[in-house]
């Protein structure tokens, strides 16, 4: 009888629980804090897109309507696999005006996008400042407009919403199904990796 290994924490290497969620990579929060710690001392420097994101093949162009296309130009879907390729290709292509990543539930890659949340003295607005703060272990970068934000993590998000806030701005947490523009205009000093977003999106979801 084929014996399957039990997952093991990228950190310390030791069993995770029985109960551990789908997509859990250390076995406790001291575990994951002093790995994406360490992760961020490594990558401060460095203003490259995560490896977790290049190194997917869910890459699509997209058009100045923001329509996703291949790198050939052709129509593309944020649920039609065959339409993405790889960044490299996808970076190397003319089409359209930039670069867009796709959403899969193949993993928990998320992106939270905060819209005009950038003064135009490059300060944040009042209400964007806690949610940036508080993703400050993980990679942000600026939107195609320059006025907005795309935090990029990990997280258990099934489907996309749309979370209205009491002084009326806005914010939209997505996980699949949809493609996200990428600029690779990363904001501030935040880290080039993806850390885990799921205590945030639960403060901002509930």
């Amino acid at each position: 009888m084929k014996t399957i290994a039990s997952p093991t924490c990228e950190r310390c290497e030791q069993p995770l629980r029985v109960m551990a969620r789908r997509h859990a990579r250390y076995c406790s929060a001291a575990c994951k804090q002093a790995a994406y710690r360490a992760r961020k001392a490594e990558a401060a420097a460095s203003p490259a897109l995560p490896d977790e994101l290049t190194t997917c093949a869910r890459w699509v162009r997209y058009s100045s309507a923001k329509v996703p296309l291949t790198p050939a130009g052709m129509a593309a879907s944020s649920t039609n696999r065959a339409t993405w390729n790889t960044h490299k290709a996808a970076a190397a292509s003319t089409a359209g005006v930039g670069l867009g990543f796709v959403l899969s539930a193949a993993d928990d890659i998320v992106c939270i996008d905060l819209d005009h949340c950038i003064r135009p003295d490059g300060s944040l607005e009042p209400w964007a400042a806690p949610i940036v703060a508080a993703a400050d272990t993980t990679y942000v970068e600026v939107s195609p407009s320059g006025t907005g934000l795309h935090i990029w993590g990990r997280a258990d998000v099934r489907q996309g919403r749309r979370i209205r806030r009491p002084d009326g701005t806005a914010v939209e947490v997505y996980g699949t199904g949809r493609y996200l523009t990428v600029t690779g205009r990363r904001h501030g000093d935040s880290p080039s990796f993806l850390g885990d977003l799921s205590a945030l999106v639960a403060a901002l979801t509930r």
